[in-house]
């Protein structure tokens, strides 16, 4: 299979600089997994059809990463807890 190309959304990118640094190596762990296995997240209906999201933990505390899967890439969404997670997802499309 051809290596997945990434995409960070603004959003995305904005959230990112606000990680410590431990943070950042859970997050990229959980980037690398997606690039392997980007089928992984749980696919969304409705409003948000087209949307995965994969479930990972930051300091033990469960965050969500949402991406789409755009032919031969993925494009990184947004990532946080599940406070107001799918409101601002719907926000940003």
């Amino acid at each position: 299979m051809a290596k997945q190309k990434v995409f960070l959304s603004p959003t995305f990118s904005r959230k990112l600089k606000k990680l410590t640094k431990q943070e950042k190596v859970s997050l990229d762990e959980a980037v690398r997994f997606l690039i392997e296995n980007p089928e992984s997240g749980q696919q969304k209906k409705g409003d948000l059809l087209g949307v995965r999201v994969y479930k990972f933990k930051i300091n033990k505390q469960l965050t969500l990463l949402s991406y789409e899967l755009v032919s031969d890439s993925i494009h990184l969404l947004t990532f946080g807890s599940h406070e107001n997670f799918y409101r601002d997802i719907k926000r940003d499309r």
